[in-house]
């Protein structure tokens, strides 16, 4: 590979790294042609880019955005394809649904909500990890509970004493 074929990739995985949030480092060397592309179809419909990058490269790509990826680097061994995402718990997911049926993809490595996750011992962990999106969302709902609970109380409080009144009133 050429010196400046291999400043373009740079480029790019640096464009991709800025542009999403979390990536996966991944193994998918024992998948075929077909399995391959089936997964390749799976990403793109997750919203999930899917990248074959040599490790040497993503590695550099990394260290121009700084320290905070410093704990992947031990992963970047053997082939390596990157998922990158939006949303944390996405492509985790969609390699728990593969691999009912498969033995591949594994996890070597994830950088997700500002944390490094190593090894495939983390896919549970990964794919049930909430994101800032849906936490948020969680402590909305609980805050909006007890109001909810206050007005449901109070209209079927007013609804008790009207129909109170409207039968004392009919009773004479």
């Amino acid at each position: 590979m050429k010196k400046e074929d291999k400043k373009a990739v740079i480029e790019k995985v640096v464009t991709l790294l800025q542009e999403y949030n979390h990536f996966y480092v991944t193994d998918i060397t024992a998948l075929d042609a077909a399995e391959t592309s089936e997964l390749r179809r799976k990403c793109f419909d997750n919203d999930i880019k899917l990248m074959m990058v040599k490790n040497t490269l993503f590695e550099k790509a990394l260290t121009q955005l700084g320290e905070q990826y410093n704990g992947i680097f031990e992963v970047l061994k053997g082939t390596s394809a990157v998922m990158f995402t939006h949303t944390g718990n996405v492509p985790a997911r969609l390699i728990k649904e593969i691999r009912k049926t498969k033995e591949k993809p594994l996890i070597k490595g994830a950088y997700v909500e500002e944390s490094i996750f190593i090894g495939d011992n983390n896919l549970e962990k990964l794919a049930t990890l909430k994101s800032k999106d849906e936490l948020v969302g969680d402590i909305i709902g609980l805050l909006q509970s007890p109001a909810k609970n206050v007005i449901s109380a109070l209209q079927s409080g007013g609804n008790t004493i009207h129909g109170l009144l409207k039968t004392l009133g009919e009773r004479e």
